[in-house]
């Protein structure tokens, strides 16, 4: 099952997370939850979308939203990124592609002019009831999280 707007998402896909910790997205009920997807821990785009979401968290939390970061890096990987980039919310481990795959955002991407398997930068919003209400995909990182933040303030009023 892929993820569509206005469905609920599949919530009881459980991943290992930053904080020695097990999160799924049902964990979240309740809030507005901002998930978003990320290629890999520390390099630069990633890096960049990860500290504008870092900066906003108070202005998300004021709204209601919890941000979740996701990639298939490691939690070891992400625990290094998370303290180095003083993240201050959970990043999940989707090693196995389970949650990539339900939200549809594996795909083929160049890189350095060859064709690799890999994550595409996408961000969904998914409301307190557990149903997808936006979503962002191939993102371009500047201004991005401003819009994100537009977005889930207008569906907290």
């Amino acid at each position: 099952m892929t993820v569509a707007i206005d469905q609920p998402v599949p919530a009881d896909i459980r991943l290992p997370a930053t904080g020695d910790q097990e999160l799924a997205l049902e964990d979240f009920r309740g809030r507005i939850v901002v998930l978003y997807f990320y290629p890999k821990d520390n390099t630069p785009g990633c890096t960049n979308e990860s500290r504008d979401f870092a900066e906003r968290l108070a202005d998300f939390e004021a709204a209601g939203a919890v941000i979740l970061g996701c990639s298939r890096d490691s939690v070891k990987s992400h625990e290094n990124f998370r303290s180095k980039q003083e993240l201050p919310f959970d990043l999940l481990s989707d090693a196995d592609e389970r949650l990539c795959e339900a939200f549809d955002v594996i795909g083929m991407k160049n890189m350095y002019g060859k064709q690799v398997r890999g994550v595409e930068r996408s961000t969904f919003l998914i409301d307190a009831d557990g149903v997808l209400r936006r979503e962002w995909r191939k993102v371009k990182v500047p201004g991005h999280v401003d819009e994100v933040l537009a977005a889930v303030r207008e569906h907290a009023a």
